[in-house]
């Protein structure tokens, strides 16, 4: 037998002051607990309390609201009560500290959400969109990641599940009448049902992958020689001032981050100093950073001043750029060359890159087109309904499913154990999302990105 949870405790609400601040008990049998801190009130489940919240000694340390919530009603499924008071920093270290007294320890990330999983208050893919809505960085990925936590993601995969169990029946069902599987699974119209079920996986798979782009969002750096413009880029980009534009070459001495919005994706753009070989020892630092963040990077933004062209500096700059490291050409200054913004079909790009784009960083022109390039570059599709976060941890869940499927696909009609084998590992894959079978410590990797409180 294993011994019951005890009770945790945390401050439910962001460091620091604020007009309110929250206490978030859970555990078993609260009521005692409430009414030593409440000086003996009993609050009825669901009703705010208001009261002083006592010390040991029965004087006051705050006074505020107690809600209690009686197990399973709660989020948890526990008992679970919330100590909501004036939101000072001393006050609720004091207040969580009477809690410890009275029994409580201090919860770990994510470790009420993580009670609310073991407790089937949420499935695994639902708990994740907790952490996903409190650092959604846009309001699309936002409004996505609540859609998942109501249980539109998992909707579907429990239908490829059931899809997945209702075909095992079938296929496993003929083991024990070999000498009839084949003209029995053609009668059950199988691989007509198999196909259907692969059709519904890439449907939910390209929702998936769309549902990543906004929630990860892209990684662009900006490369080019010193002083081609890489700064006011960021700045156009932006609409502000972030970065220091002057003439002098190697104004930017370290990496400057900055992230816009672009149709709802978040992207991270990153202003490399300038790569070259320097003496200065603070600007070598910038350099190395530089080369980090163009490693990590998703896009590169080339620029090019087109009065210079392609010169050594810039080829040198090409040079440590990975072969797969997707490129977007930008050739520069057209306030002063005369040339058309836009995006240019015909020109051949000097960087290897699929895409050449004329701008102006000094007066917009060509913005519009390089933002359109950008989200194309991710391939990202726009926000629709169908949509819903998704991580890299469900993506490889159903990329596994999708290839045990054709696998299954390419069973012979006298590879009866063989496809039954292939469906179960894709059930399997597909069940891995909302936690069905899930090892204990992947769950502790998941939770331990939550914040405390929640």
């Amino acid at each position: 037998m294993t011994a019951p949870n005890p009770t945790i405790a945390a401050i439910a609400t962001a460091p620091g002051r604020g007009g309110v601040g929250v206490i978030r008990l859970s555990g078993k049998n609260l009521l005692p607990l409430a009414a030593q801190i409440s000086g003996g009130k009993t609050p009825k489940p669901r009703v705010a309390l208001y009261t002083d919240f006592l010390d040991g000694a029965g004087q006051p340390i705050d006074n505020g609201l107690l809600l209690y919530f009686a197990a399973p009603a709660s989020f948890t499924g526990e008992d679970v009560i919330e100590l909501q008071g004036h939101g000072g920093p001393v006050v609720m270290e004091m207040l969580l500290q009477r809690c410890m007294e009275l029994g409580a320890k201090p919860a770990e990330p994510g470790e009420f959400t993580k009670r609310a999983f073991l407790n089937n208050k949420l499935d695994l893919a639902q708990a994740e969109s907790v952490a996903d809505l409190i650092d959604a960085s846009s309001k699309s990925a936002a409004r996505m990641a609540l859609r998942s936590l109501k249980g539109a993601f998992s909707q579907h995969i429990h239908g490829l599940v059931d899809d997945l169990i209702t075909l095992r029946m079938l296929v496993e069902a003929t083991l024990d009448f070999p000498e009839e599987d084949i003209d029995f699974l053609e009668a059950a119209d199988a691989r007509g049902k198999l196909q259907a079920l692969q059709g519904r996986l890439k449907t939910v798979l390209a929702s998936a992958e769309q549902g990543a782009i906004l929630r990860e969002g892209m990684n662009v750096v900006l490369v080019g020689a010193p002083n081609v413009g890489k700064s006011s880029l960021l700045n156009a980009l932006a609409g502000d001032d972030i970065a220091i534009v002057t003439d002098i070459a190697g104004t930017t001495r370290d990496t400057v981050r900055e992230q816009i919005t672009l149709d709802g994706v978040p992207v991270h753009i990153i202003d490399t100093a300038g790569l070259r070989e320097t003496d200065d020892v603070v600007e070598q630092i910038g350099i190395e950073r530089s080369r980090k963040a163009v490693n990590e990077a998703d896009v590169a933004l080339v620029l090019i001043d087109p009065r210079e062209g392609l010169n050594e500096k810039t080829r040198s700059i090409l040079a440590d750029l990975s072969a797969g490291l997707k490129k977007i050409e930008i050739r520069n200054k057209t306030d002063l060359t005369g040339e058309a913004a836009g995006i240019s079909d015909g020109l051949a790009a000097l960087s290897g890159a699929d895409t050449v784009i004329r701008l102006s960083a000094k007066t917009g022109a060509g913005l519009d087109a390089l933002k359109r390039a950008l989200l194309q570059e991710i391939g990202w599709q726009g926000e629709s309904e169908s949509l819903f976060l998704a991580r890299s941890r469900h993506l490889n869940a159903l990329h596994a499913a999708e290839a045990e499927l054709e696998n299954a696909a390419l069973c012979g009609n006298h590879q009866i154990e063989l496809l039954a084998e292939h469906l179960r590992l894709a059930q399997t894959a597909c069940s891995e999302i909302t936690g069905e079978f899930t090892a204990d410590d992947l769950l502790g990797v998941i939770f331990s990105r939550f914040c405390i409180g929640k």
